[in-house]
This record gives structure tokens, C-alpha cells and sequence, in this order.
């Protein structure tokens, strides 16, 4: 076709926006409109339920799968208000909650907005002054005003949806999967109680339910037992905040008998598996450590931090986890963290107290150092 009548003007432009952007292009917001969207989905909201519990409390999160093919996610959010809440109505109907504030624990930001619009249905219920406030929604659009629905104990929300059968090629979520995220999920967030019930089974309802008090110790001690080796030392763990990067950082680690290396990033509760800052500045702090401590015995890895750096991970298991108030993502996957200033103060952390670890504990110390020594001396 020639240049002749391919002339465009802005008239002919059509900008999508908003839900029908989301109906429109799905995967751009979920990753696929197979199972794996659907899942993404389904903890979008619970990510966001997550957020809503104290930074410095416990609190507990629901999710079920309905017998009906819906998901609800209830949380015990405290403080309900005398009206149904302005600021969850924004969370469902706007793509931008810039106002709304936000909770180190999840990085969620627009997940009710894009469950929403990807629901046939959706339910949204606030429980707070004795009373129980509804409002529905059909596929984003709002089906009427909230209205008073009988009296309630406690405050928090619940989130019931339907993911759209015209958007999604399936609509039925695996059990198996959201276990594992809803386990992650309650590793990363100390104390958090998270529960997963199926409704769905013919010979009657499913139910695990976890909580950690040890936070990521126990995810590194769950994920040591995992390779099965015999020897499962105890974890090494700290926790610190750290205003140079407006965040705190929860770090634990052990060194066992086998396996490769197992360092595990997690921003916000987010898994960033491309590294990301913060994994680096692990790996710079565990180095330092390791070349002090060789340098203060007269050992060889004191001479070549570069040996001990590519060494170090040997039989390491690890997870690094940081919450931050501005996170910043890099990548349409989000499974990137590019705050530089994260990398100097995990690296500086780590130094100091794995350091400390190794001067309290000098024999398990010599043991993990000069291994390191001889694994670099075979090669």
C-alpha cells in the first residue's frame, strides 16, 4: 500500500484507559490469562490484604476458594470506619492510589483495581463500627451505591471475586500453588497468620494454615531441610532498620554440609530472582566477613577476595529480605530491585554482624572459612 491514504490525525487515535485498558490487554497486569495470571490474580489481592496489617503486629489473612469457582480474601485490618471506607472505593476504581498509604509489607499497589476489572463479579465488604457495609461490582463497573448490611464484630475488609471466564482461559485455581505463596508469604512477614481453605474438594473443605514467629530463620531452616542433608545447623539471623535507604532489612543464613548456593531476595515480600541491590550488597557483606576473619588466622583466601567471593555460596543458604517505603523496580516483571543505596547498607549490616557471629563462634567459623580455602585449592 502506497503513502496515499495512510495520512493519520489525532482523531483517529484511540487511547484506552483504565478498565478497559486491563479488559483489553490482560497480561500486561497479570502475566498470562492462563493459571499462572490467574494466580497472580488471586495474590494481588491477598498481597494487598497483607499490607493492611500492622507493620509492627501480627494480624491474620483468609482466602478461600469458593465452591463456586470465586476467591474471597478477608483480613483483619483494625480501625474500620463509621461508613463504607473512600479509600478501598478508590483501590477498586482507580489504576493510580498515589494518596492511599502504604505498608511496607507487600508491594501491592493496584491489585484491587486489576482484580476488579478482571472479575465478572466482584464483592467488597467492610466490617467496622458494629456494622457490615457491601457494595458490588461487575466487571469494574459498580452495580449501585454501598448499602448496610446487618451488624458486625471487628473491622477489616473481605474481597470476594469471580475471575472473568471471557478473560481467562481458566477459571480454577490450583491449591497446591497458592499454598506455597500464602507459606512464602508468611515467612517474609513475622508473626502474620495466613490461612488457605478450599471449599471446592466433594468429600469436604481443605485447610492449612501458616505462621511463623522467626520469620525468615524459619524460611532459611525450611529451605536447608529441603535439600536433606543430615546436618541442619541453627540459622544466623538479624534484623535492622536503616534510614539511608527508608527501610529495614531481615537477613538470615547457614551454611551446611552440601548444595549450591541458595541466596534468595525478597523485596516487600516480592521475590526478586534477577538479584537486585540488596542481594548484592549480601553477597559484598559475607565476603568482607569471610576475607576478615581469614585474615585475622593468616588463612589464603585473606589474599584473594575474588576466590573467596565466586566460593562463598557453597552450601549456603540464605534469604535477604528488605521492606522499603519507596521501592524501586526495575522491569515490567518487577522482579528487579534497583535502590542503590539498599546494597551499602545490607552490605555494611551483613559485615558487622556476621563478623560478630564469627568472632562469638570461632571454631564453626575456621570450619566454614576453610572450607571455602580448600573448595578454591581442588579447583
Amino acid at each position: 500500500m502506497g503513502a496515499e491514504g495512510m495520512e493519520y490525525s489525532a482523531a483517529d487515535i484511540k487511547v484506552l484507559e483504565g478498565r478497559e485498558a486491563v479488559r483489553k490487554w490482560p497480561g500486561m497486569y497479570v502475566g498470562s490469562t492462563g493459571q499462572r495470571g490467574l494466580h497472580q490474580l488471586v495474590l494481588d489481592v491477598v498481597d494487598r490484604a497483607v499490607n493492611q496489617m500492622p507493620a509492627d503486629g501480627a494480624g491474620s489473612v483468609d482466602v478461600t476458594l469458593t465452591s463456586d469457582g470465586g476467591v474471597r480474601v478477608v483480613d483483619d485490618e483494625v480501625g474500620g470506619g463509621e461508613t463504607y471506607a473512600p479509600d478501598l472505593e478508590e483501590e477498586l476504581t482507580s489504576s493510580y492510589v498515589g494518596s492511599r498509604p502504604r505498608n511496607r509489607r507487600s508491594a501491592a499497589v493496584v491489585g484491587l483495581f486489576v482484580a476488579n476489572a478482571l472479575s465478572s463479579r466482584l464483592t467488597a465488604e467492610v466490617r467496622g463500627a458494629e456494622t457490615r457495609w457491601v457494595k458490588e461490582y461487575a466487571r469494574g463497573v459498580e452495580v449501585g451505591p454501598p448499602v448496610t448490611a446487618g451488624s458486625a464484630t471487628g473491622s477489616g475488609t473481605a474481597i470476594s471475586f469471580w475471575p472473568d471466564t471471557e478473560i481467562f482461559e481458566t477459571s480454577s485455581c490450583s491449591f497446591a500453588v497458592l499454598a506455597r505463596c500464602c507459606r512464602q508469604l508468611a515467612f517474609l512477614n513475622r508473626g502474620l497468620a495466613i490461612s488457605l481453605t478450599d471449599e471446592r474438594p466433594a468429600d469436604g473443605p481443605r485447610r492449612v494454615l501458616f505462621q511463623f514467629p522467626d520469620g525468615v530463620r524459619d524460611f532459611v531452616a525450611a529451605l536447608d531441610a529441603e535439600t536433606g542433608t543430615d546436618l541442619q545447623p541453627d540459622a544466623f539471623g538479624f534484623e535492622r532498620e536503616d534510614p539511608r535507604m527508608a527501610g529495614a532489612m531481615e537477613v538470615a543464613l547457614l551454611w551446611s554440609g552440601s548444595g549450591e548456593a541458595g541466596i534468595r531476595g525478597f523485596a516487600n515480600s516480592r521475590a526478586t530472582r534477577e538479584g537486585s541491590t540488596h542481594v548484592d550488597g549480601f553477597r559484598d557483606g559475607v565476603v568482607a566477613a569471610v576475607t576478615e576473619f581469614a585474615r585475622e588466622r593468616g588463612l589464603p583466601a585473606a589474599s584473594d577476595p575474588d576466590a573467596c567471593a565466586e566460593r562463598i555460596g557453597e552450601g549456603l543458604t540464605a534469604v535477604v529480605s528488605v521492606k522499603l517505603d519507596q521501592p524501586e523496580f526495575l522491569g515490567v516483571t518487577c522482579e528487579l530491585l534497583g535502590n542503590a543505596e539498599v546494597r551499602v547498607c545490607v552490605g555494611e549490616a551483613v559485615r558487622e554482624h556476621l563478623g560478630n557471629w564469627f568472632a562469638e563462634h570461632p571454631e564453626r567459623a575456621a570450619e566454614i572459612v576453610n572450607r571455602i580455602v580448600r573448595s578454591r585449592d581442588l579447583d
